[in-house]
């Protein structure tokens, strides 16, 4: 098997490919990279950032991937910094994917019910038409309101899984992270997602207060990882939340600035067993 990996470098900051690559990679795949931009640190929590936008060198970096023939079992996006990148991921997935391959969209835009900074309504309007290219869509509830038009005010409420039947009309397997509900007394953290096939499922875990950066990062990437080696979306969905929840609660019990990232590391062990237990089944 044989990933590839579209987001930007974050120098400092753990999120994107710093998150994405050792994950893939640690999962026992193939992970190749194509940068969109590269920056001193991402932009949640740092002031004074560097970035240098990367599109001027991905047609020659392309250009010579076709000489070489490379195919990839699974392509998954992440932050592309511009309609210019969305255009460009779409003429990957043409060009690189192999015949029955899985397209995994990652829409980063948003958060906690605001876009992020440089992106505006023209931006989510192409960014609908690269997630109709997906095969798998796995935005967190912001980013979900604003693919779907749902207000995030409407969502927030409870209606998640009308949250998840707009999403098909997009993707044929959404699935939306950072549902927040209560369950038997206890705040947890949801995933709404279609299993194998395309029926709308739940997973929950303990919902962690506190905002911590690249942890969709983290998520994606043992999806990724996770259904590379051949596990069913359920296996994937259940090992990724419990592997991006102990690593957020590893992070908050070392008191890490959560700018920085999760402290993933230190649970990649635990995630990685109870992964190869799983295909032993």
């Amino acid at each position: 098997m044989r990933i590839l990996a579209i987001n930007d470098i974050s120098c400092v900051g753990k999120c994107s490919l710093t998150v994405a690559l050792p994950i893939i990679s640690a999962c026992g795949v193939t992970c190749d990279i194509l940068p969109t931009a590269i920056l001193s640190t991402h932009t949640g929590g740092f002031t004074g950032y560097t970035f240098r936008d990367l599109s001027e060198d991905i047609p020659a970096i392309l250009d010579h991937w076709k000489s070489l023939e490379l195919r990839y079992d699974i392509i998954i996006s992440g932050y592309l910094g511009s309609i210019a990148q969305i255009d460009m991921v779409k003429g990957v997935k043409d060009s690189f994917l192999r015949p029955g391959g899985t397209m995994i969209v990652d829409p980063v835009m948003g958060d906690n019910g605001k876009l992020y900074a440089h992106f505006d309504d023209a931006y989510v309007e192409e960014m609908k038409g690269l997630c109709r290219k997906a095969d798998i869509l796995v935005p967190n509830l912001t980013e979900a309101c604003y693919l779907t038009g749902i207000p995030y005010s409407e969502a927030i409420k409870g209606n998640y899984a009308a949250v998840w039947q707009a999403l098909k009309s997009l993707c044929p397997r959404p699935s939306v992270t950072g549902c927040d509900e209560k369950i038997g007394g206890k705040m947890m953290s949801t995933v709404y997602y279609s299993d194998d096939a395309g029926n709308m499922k739940t997973y929950s875990t303990e919902k962690i207060e506190g905002a911590f950066h690249g942890a969709g990062d983290v998520y994606s990437s043992a999806l990724a990882g996770a259904l590379a080696r051949g596990t069913d979306m359920d296996t994937a969905v259940r090992l990724s939340a419990e592997f991006t929840t102990a690593s957020i609660r590893q992070t908050k019990k070392d008191g890490t600035p959560a700018r920085y990232g999760l402290n993933s590391e230190s649970q990649m062990l635990s995630f990685l067993e109870a992964l190869d237990k799983s295909l032993k089944k």
